[in-house]
């Protein structure tokens, strides 16, 4: 991974035409790069921001431009990617000009933020946001190191980091670029920041997948006494989701915010919001698509409307015989798709656009399906975020 440059990373956003049809506003390298904003070899790409909840889903403002304070904006928040960089080979911590020793708790001037040191030239310091963070390792080797431990991810895990102490370091050359959707949260107990109330973990003891589908790793961590980090669970998304109509099709869930700002508790797996969110909150998932070609032809009506009853999301169906794609939806949300594997093509009304493993698409709240034109299963994580019409 180039120490000395930011890998550009496609961005492809979703709009409306005069007609009220779904289209691609802007397709290209995501624009908000920032080369060494945490020192070299360290950068980030913003792809986009949120200065209130709901967010807005019309304007002709590219929001991937919006500037903020991190860790982002106290009643909204922002999609980001880090470029971490790796672990020099003949490292010595001596001649490490970017060492900052441990310390006690410091506040930012800005608050929302702690800091308590540790950064070197292949770490971040050990920190603390007041924010609920989708964390995915696109590619890469990076550490997720909290008070009771070490966590090593793989490239398509997620971390939901439930504003933890937490640090991000990489003991090969390699480093490893980290997205995150970072979304505002508020602290009831001031800089604590505890997990409040005794929600049930859930845990994906008697969870099946359909042939082909690979289990999605989820990493909860978060603080249950003060300025102690740990990790809550880690395992297979416990709450899974088919389609007997396309064998190979699941959404695996892995969290849910209520509101934004969004509160620290131990789970929400136990809420009912899967395709939708809640009012002004957030809900991941990570989504296999099975190959169309093994379902085409078999589906109708009937099919898709079992489907998005199943997911809780009647509405959302924009099934009709002349549709382009039968599983095309329209819901209120910005959402945020990351291919994680494989190829799909993004069907709108009015074009269509390939996405591969590492693009990302940003829908304001636009009518589409993900087709599967490939042999392969494909597999995206999407998080939706309630939005805002004009």
């Amino acid at each position: 991974m180039s120490k000395s440059n930011l890998t550009p990373i496609r961005r492809v956003v979703t709009g409306h035409d005069a007609n009220g049809k779904s289209k691609v506003v802007w397709d290209g390298p995501a624009p908000g790069t920032h080369e060494v904003s945490m020192g070299a070899g360290r950068g980030h790409i913003d792809f986009w921001v949120w200065n209130e909840a709901p967010p807005p889903l019309s304007g002709s403002n590219d929001d991937g431009n919006l500037p903020y304070d991190f860790p982002g904006p106290p009643k909204g928040g922002h999609l980001r990617v880090v470029q971490g960089a790796g672990r020099a080979i003949d490292y010595a911590v001596a001649k490490d000009p970017h060492l900052v020793p441990p310390h006690p708790i410091k506040e930012h001037p800005l608050g929302r933020r702690w800091d308590r040191g540790g950064t070197t030239s292949h770490s971040g310091g050990m920190h603390k946001t007041e924010t609920v963070d989708y964390a995915i390792l696109l590619d890469g080797e990076r550490t997720l190191v909290l008070d009771d431990g070490e966590v090593q991810w793989a490239p398509g895990d997620i971390i939901i980091d439930v504003g933890a102490w937490h640090q991000w370091k990489s003991y090969g050359p390699e480093g490893g670029r980290v997205v995150y959707d970072m979304i505002a949260a508020k602290f009831v107990d001031g800089p604590a920041g505890l997990a409040q109330g005794n929600d049930k973990i859930m845990r994906a003891d008697n969870v099946k997948l359909p042939p082909g589908v690979k289990p999605a790793r989820r990493i909860v961590c978060m603080d249950r006494e003060p300025g102690k980090s740990c990790l809550v669970s880690d395992g297979p998304s416990p709450d899974v989701h088919i389609d007997p109509a396309r064998p190979g099709y699941a959404s695996q869930r892995m969290w849910v915010t209520e509101g934004t700002p969004a509160t620290i508790v131990l789970e929400t797996l136990h809420l009912p919001h899967s395709i939708e969110p809640p009012p002004n909150g957030s809900v991941l998932n990570v989504v296999t698509f099975p190959p169309d070609a093994n379902w085409q032809g078999k589906v109708g009506a009937r099919e898709v409307e079992a489907f998005f009853k199943n997911m809780g999301s009647p509405n959302a169906s924009t099934y009709s015989a002349q549709a382009p794609h039968p599983y095309m939806q329209k819901t209120r949300t910005l959402e945020f798709g990351i291919v994680t594997e494989g190829e799909l093509v993004l069907v709108l009304d009015t074009q269509e656009v390939t996405v591969k493993k590492g693009d990302f698409v940003v829908q304001r709240g636009t009518n589409h399906a993900w087709s599967n034109r490939t042999s392969k299963p494909a597999v995206v994580a999407v998080a939706t975020h309630d939005g805002a019409d004009d």
